[in-house]
């Protein structure tokens, strides 16, 4: 089943995110904070994730006449869903849990809330054209 290997190409692309989203945000939280530093490593994933996917996860879809830039911002915005659960379950998980490795916790709760919505929005919205049913 072709939504199946997806959604697993998917999570493996997930799984690489995390690990950049963890490295940049324990390397910028000296100078950002925990909370500006996850934007940033959010960001720097986002960006990881959308060149795992575009290349592996739906490479038959990907931009093909469209501007590779659009597509890229295209992404960003439809993983604001996802975003929103991602980074509420990572502020609840710093509250609610101390110790060294509290916001990697959090990081990766939040990665799991917001993975459903992403995968979504990836596939029916940004990577969709091409696409023969599911």
């Amino acid at each position: 089943m072709k939504i199946g290997r997806e959604f697993l190409s998917f999570a493996v692309a997930g799984v690489i995110g995390l690990g950049v989203d963890v490295t940049v945000l324990y390397l910028l939280a000296p100078l950002l904070g925990w909370y500006g530093a996850r934007v940033v490593s959010f960001l720097a994933a986002a960006t990881t994730t959308w060149l795992y996917n575009r290349r592996y996860t739906f490479a038959a879809s990907a931009a093909t006449g469209r501007s590779v830039w659009r597509e890229y911002l295209g992404y960003l915005t439809t993983m604001l869903a996802g975003a929103v659960l991602n980074y509420g379950t990572y502020v609840l998980t710093l509250h609610w849990v101390e110790g060294r490795w509290a916001a990697a916790l959090g990081v990766a709760l939040g990665s799991l809330a917001g993975m459903g919505a992403n995968f979504l929005s990836a596939r029916y919205l940004v990577f969709r054209s091409h696409r023969s049913g599911g």
